[in-house]
């Protein structure tokens, strides 16, 4: 299927970066095959949460096939440009929370796709990286931006500017992983967590996450009213109404939406 597969089990949608063979290095198709995906995905009310994954064992994703981009006049790389952008665009703006699951080398857009995440469990195989520069390019997938708001101006330049790569535990350090797990243990962690956000208000949930990403870059008080606004979406539906109640009975929700 164009090196992504898309599982599904409940409420939560696990899509697979599934060309391991090329340590899931981003192809065009690859590319086209993830954005028309993750449309699918944010389209399905009935999906929850999100697990962003990868097959084989020795990479999550190494970024774009360079493999492929030697072979392309430059009018070609330009043209695979906006393939490029809607991929990563798909798992960014994915209406879902999305935890991204972590192993062996992230580098390049594959350390943007899991920024574009909103969790990162990482084994301890994990090694970070974004090296665009010492390829005479400049992070693409988002990189720049995203580092510079999850991880501060500092820390984001020392990541681009040199392209060195991260250990685990300096990410961790860093604030480019959430959750440090065993080697090998990334997708179940990651799984884990996706059912316990699931399990949650779907409207209070998306709402939220709203609220949290265009937050980002605003004001106090016009994050406040991003979070009024949430809180009113969520006031106001059904889902609050069944929340207040099945606690008030001592038991599960049952939610509508």
């Amino acid at each position: 299927m164009d090196g992504v597969t898309l599982r599904r089990d409940g409420h939560v949608a696990e899509i697979v970066l599934d060309r391991a063979e090329a340590l899931n290095a981003l192809s065009t198709a690859m590319a086209r095959r993830l954005a028309a995906v993750c449309a699918e995905v944010a389209a399905d009310a009935s999906v929850r949460a999100a697990v962003l994954s990868a097959a084989g064992e020795r990479a999550f994703c190494v970024g774009a096939d360079l493999k492929e981009r030697n072979e392309m006049t430059d009018a070609e790389i330009m043209a695979q440009r906006p393939v490029f952008r809607a991929a990563f665009g798909g798992v960014l703006n994915l209406p879902q929370p999305v935890i991204a699951a972590v192993h062996g080398f992230a580098l390049g857009g594959g350390c943007e796709f899991a920024l574009s995440a909103d969790l990162i469990v990482a084994d301890e195989t994990a090694v970070f990286g974004l090296p665009e520069v010492s390829v005479g390019l400049v992070p693409g997938g988002g990189g720049t931006q995203l580092a510079l708001r999850r991880l501060g101006p500092a820390r984001a330049a020392d990541l681009v500017f040199t392209g060195r790569r991260l250990s685990v535990d300096e990410a961790l350090e860093f604030g480019l992983a959430d959750r440090k797990v065993p080697a090998g243990a990334a997708r179940d962690e990651a799984l884990a967590l996706a059912g316990t956000i699931a399990r949650n208000s779907p409207v209070a949930v998306r709402a939220a996450k709203r609220a949290l990403r265009q937050g980002g870059g605003v004001g106090l008080d016009a994050g406040l009213d991003l979070e009024e606004n949430a809180w009113r979406t969520a006031a106001a539906s059904a889902d609050r109404r069944e929340g207040i109640a099945a606690f008030n009975e001592k038991r599960r929700p049952e939610w509508p939406s």
